[in-house]
Order: structure tokens, then C-alpha cells, then sequence
């Protein structure tokens, strides 16, 4: 019997949708405007096998609805949007796809780091509004000092171009193995010994209770003056007012944000009236290569698990449901 897949998304690329299709999946979709009210109305009436999780809330409320399903795969690697435990609790696995927006998401993360310190998005802006402002504050980022806070893939890869261009790097990662290879960076054992040498702070953090608002007040003060912070992690790990103070005041020199505490970004957000703030929508790993690479690997996570192949457990979030 097909399985019937449901994606919370409007759409998915090709490259997964073909994946299911070549299996004679019966895949449903959330309509673009939708949110985890319809998710849960479809999982309580439809005999979903398996969700593709994206960007929308997938509530524990939605998980229990759905007695027949098995397996769920995040297409891409957070999954602050799924709740895990229920998933856990009803021994169903939890799938992501590691390094596959890998590439997208570190070149978008070296976007704002030189936008943020050349002021580009500022100039672009007053030249469209017919002034000829030729800053010349911009900040050299050879011979400064990156900061890393994880040292996953995006940061490995954010690290060797920085290293390139001059810069030295510090990283800053409690799970990472002490005989892990730092690939020419210097790592440190607290974040209070990477910050008051971080004259650029990059985050590459998962949202945990652990890291939320792991960045606030006290952090920023002790990162130099005029340092900059690029977050292409999540908004949440990052106490947005203090961020806010921080940038009104110029103790920062500025920022590029590609997440926010609040997603979108509400129209009287005062990110939006400070000119030392770069801002993107969430698009870090939604280059059409990346959105295709997650795609299939979301495809080949569910399809794997419902076909009893082998799915790689360190893709498991909650690999101890796979042991009972």
C-alpha cells in the first residue's frame, strides 16, 4: 500500500518530490498562508505515514492526532519547531538533514559579515534615495578576530574563509571533542574567554532551552567596542532588546541578521529603523541547491525508515526510539 506523506509546506523541491513520487506516495501539502491549526487538522483526518517537516509548527497536539504515523524527517537540521518529546514519547523518530544547506547557509553568513562591515545595505539605500553618501567608516575585516559560538559544518566552512581573508578565529563549543581538528583556529573554554576577543561574533547554535537568550545584556558588553555579530542560527538564541540597545548606542558597530526573535519580523520591530542592522527573511538555507539537497534527504529519511532500509542514526534526533 503507498504511504501517504504529508509536507508542511506548500511545496517541495523536485528533487524530494520525485523521490516519493518514483514510490507512488500519496503526498499531501499545507496551503501556503496555513499553520499547525491545519497540520493538526489533516494529521486527525488523513492516514499519514510520515511528515516533512519545514518551517511550521509540528505540536505535540498534531503528533498524538495521527495514530498512524511512524516517522518524521526535518528538512534541513533545527527542530525547535517539532516537538520532539511527544514525537519520543509515541517511539516515533525524529530525522534531520545535516550539511545539506550546509554551503548555502555559510556564504549567506559571509554576506552580512561583509555587508554589516562596509555598510553596504546603508549606501545602497541612500543612493536610491539620491544621495551620493561615500562612507568611509567601514570596517577592514583582515586582521580582526572572528569568534565562533559551535563548530558545526556552516562554521567549519565560515572559518576557512575567514582564515583566507586574514582573519584569525577563536571557537567556542562544549560538545565538540577534545581531538576534534580546528582546521587552523584556536578554540577556547568558555564563552567569557571568547567574547571580550570576538571582534566579529558569529552564532551557529541550535535552539535549546540551553541557548535561548544565550547572547543578552551581559554577553554583548563584553564583546570589544564596535564589534560585529552575524546570527544565521535562530533569533531566539539571542536576547533581541539587548541586541537592540546595544546597536542604538554604538556599542556594537553593527549586525546581519538572517533569524529573529519573531518570525516575520512585525512591521514596528526596531530593527527595522536602525541603519546598522542588515536584515534577511529566514533565507539562509533556501538557496534552490540546498532546498533541493534537504528535500531529498527528508525523502530519503522517511522513505528509508517506512521501507525498513538503513537510515544513519546519527541523522536521529531521538535515536532511542530506535532501540525499542
Amino acid at each position: 500500500m503507498p504511504h501517504t506523506i504529508l509536507v508542511t509546506a506548500p511545496k517541495l523541491s523536485a528533487a524530494g518530490l520525485d523521490l516519493l513520487h518514483a514510490q507512488h506516495c500519496r503526498v499531501l501539502f499545507v496551503a501556503q498562508g496555513q499553520g499547525a491549526t491545519e497540520i493538526e487538522q489533516i494529521l486527525a483526518r488523513e492516514p499519514v505515514d510520515a511528515v516533512i517537516s519545514r518551517t511550521l509548527d509540528l505540536t505535540a497536539t498534531a503528533i498524538a492526532a495521527c495514530p498512524t504515523l511512524k516517522v518524521i524527517s526535518k528538512h534541513g537540521v533545527g527542530v525547535s519547531n517539532i516537538d520532539v518529546g511527544a514525537a519520543t514519547a509515541r517511539g516515533i523518530p525524529v530525522y534531520v538533514t545535516p550539511g545539506a544547506n550546509a554551503q548555502s547557509v555559510t556564504e549567506l553568513t559571509l554576506a552580512l559579515m561583509f555587508a554589516a562591515a562596509r555598510r553596504v545595505s546603508w549606501m545602497d539605500q541612500e543612493l536610491r534615495d539620491g544621495r551620493w553618501s561615500r562612507a568611509q567608516d567601514g570596517l577592514e575585516l583582515s586582521g580582526r578576530t572572528l569568534g565562533l559560538v559551535g563548530f558545526g559544518q556552516v562554521a567549519r566552512r565560515v572559518s576557512l574563509a575567514c582564515q583566507a581573508i586574514g582573519m584569525s578565529v577563536l571557537v567556542f563549543d562544549p560538545l565538540l571533542p577534545a581531538d576534534s581538528d580546528l582546521q587552523g583556529a584556536e578554540r577556547v573554554e568558555s564563552l567569557q574567554q571568547l567574547l571580550p576577543r570576538s571582534q566579529v561574533l558569529s552564532l551557529h547554535v541550535p535552539l535549546t532551552e540551553k541557548t535561548r537568550g544565550f547572547i543578552g545584556a551581559e554577553q554583548l558588553a563584553l564583546l570589544p567596542r564596535d564589534a560585529l555579530l552575524i546570527n544565521t542560527a535562530r533569533g531566539e538564541v539571542i536576547d533581541e532588546s539587548a541586541l537592540i540597545d546595544a546597536l542604538r548606542e554604538r556599542r556594537l558597530y553593527a549586525a546581519g541578521l538572517d533569524t529573529m526573535a519573531i518570525e516575520p519580523l512585525p512591521a514596528d520591530s526596531p530593527l527595522l529603523s536602525l541603519d546598522n542592522v542588515v536584515l534577511t527573511p529566514h533565507v539562509g538555507g533556501s538557496t534552490p541547491a540546498a532546498l533541493a539537497a534537504m528535500a531529498a534527504g527528508a525523502a530519503r529519511n522517511v522513505l528509508g525508515y517506512l521501507n525498513g532500509a538503513s537510515v544513519s542514526a546519527s541523522a536521529c534526533v531521538n535515536p532511542t526510539v530506535l532501540c525499542n
